[in-house]
């Protein structure tokens, strides 16, 4: 059989995609590189801007908050390996921290990965790896052929089974429409409304350091200089002085003393004129829109497209926080919980959640005013069985 044949050629006895083997035909066993610098963005767009740090934390730690179910063919189940991992997934870690890390990295990077760690196919620990430091190997089926994790010169691989990708690597990631491998994050999305937030922040930083306005204009007076120039000892000690005296917040306001018949003229343009306020409310609304993130509880000014704080709460966790969840509990439950037993079911508990208790209270108004339920009908369309 020729190497072709053999490469497009199906697994004998498995079922596998019939395009997956066009993914990435020539680079069998070799890293598929990341599109982006993971550390540049996280530096630029999570340390330093304070709109997309709070949106992911918002978000991820009310995800990483919300209890765990499981259930088993319709029951739940109230004792199970698979919860207590789930719950106490290693040594170092709580429940809300760890999963708040792995949100984290799905919104940052667009992808987490979970090492798995235990005797045979039931893992007793889960480790929470950097998203920056993996990298995918690529299979000749269209699934990984296994990771490669790199700490500066030293670096580790997992391999994977040939077929499903199963593997000690859990990769949770959220949808790429261009890329095979790698998922894509919002704050990859938010990248440009963060840059633009951010030099706002910097312009605003520097008119502060330099007496709250802008710079002025320096000219000789003909009056009091014939030559209508400095020399270039009176131009050097000029710059010194400015540079030592007159910039910083401490100096702000003190008088500038003049020589050689220079004059100072105020450029009087203000940070209004040049409009940066709006600038940045209006980056810090597509930061916002690029997570999902209401801007109202924000505190942007002139954002009321909510009428209360209840209303815009309501539609974060409807419209960001419960697809995240359910989404990243639909990838546990196949990569992990499967791993103990394919018939458990994960879930979460939506009592628990304060935020939705508005729509509760509707539905269960809805339900008790229908007549036409019986009690046991009632009891299954709230949830609570027969």
């Amino acid at each position: 059989m020729s190497f072709f044949k053999s490469l497009f050629s199906p697994v004998s006895g498995k079922k596998a995609s019939s395009v997956g083997a066009l993914v990435a035909p020539f680079s069998l066993g070799k890293p598929a590189w990341t599109p982006k610098n993971y550390e540049c963005l996280i530096r630029e767009g999570y340390a330093r801007n304070g709109i997309a740090y709070r949106c992911m934390r918002d978000i991820a730690v009310n995800v990483a908050n919300v209890p765990f179910l499981l259930y088993q063919d319709g029951r739940e189940v109230m004792d199970h390996p698979a919860l207590s991992l789930l719950r106490h997934p290693n040594p170092a870690e709580s429940q809300g921290l760890f999963w708040e890390g792995v949100v984290t990295s799905l919104l940052a990077t667009g992808n987490a990965y979970l090492e798995m760690i235990g005797q045979g196919n039931r893992p007793s620990e889960l480790w929470l790896l950097r998203a920056d430091r993996m990298k995918v190997i690529v299979g000749a089926h269209g699934v990984p052929a296994g990771y490669e994790y790199t700490v500066g010169s030293q670096k580790k691989r997992w391999a994977t089974d040939a077929t499903t990708g199963a593997g000690p690597i859990a990769h949770i990631k959220l949808p790429s429409p261009v890329n095979d491998w790698y998922g894509m994050g919002p704050l990859e999305v938010a990248r440009d409304a963060i840059d633009q937030y951010n030099t706002a922040c910097a312009w605003n930083q520097a008119l502060l350091q330099n007496g709250c306005r802008p710079s002025g204009i320096l000219t000789v007076d003909p009056d009091k200089n014939a030559s209508g120039s400095l020399s270039a000892e009176q131009f050097a000690r000029l710059r010194d002085q400015f540079e030592e005296s007159y910039t910083g917040a401490a100096t702000a306001g003190r008088p500038l003393l003049l020589e050689g018949g220079l004059r100072w003229t105020d450029m009087m343009i203000s940070p209004r004129d040049m409009d940066f306020l709006n600038m940045k409310h209006s980056a810090a609304r597509e930061i916002a829109l690029a997570f999902g993130y209401p801007p109202m509880l924000l505190g942007i000014p002139g954002d009321n497209t909510y009428s209360n704080q209840k209303e815009a709460r309501l539609a974060l966790w409807e419209q960001t926080i419960l697809p995240l969840l359910i989404n990243l509990l639909a990838s546990v439950e196949q990569s992990i919980v499967h791993l103990f037993d394919p018939t458990l079911v994960l879930s979460y508990d939506e009592d628990k959640i304060s935020a939705l208790s508005p729509r509760r209270e509707d539905l269960w108004s809805r339900i008790t005013a229908a007549d036409f339920l019986t009690e046991t009908e009632k009891r299954q369309a709230v949830g609570y069985g027969g």
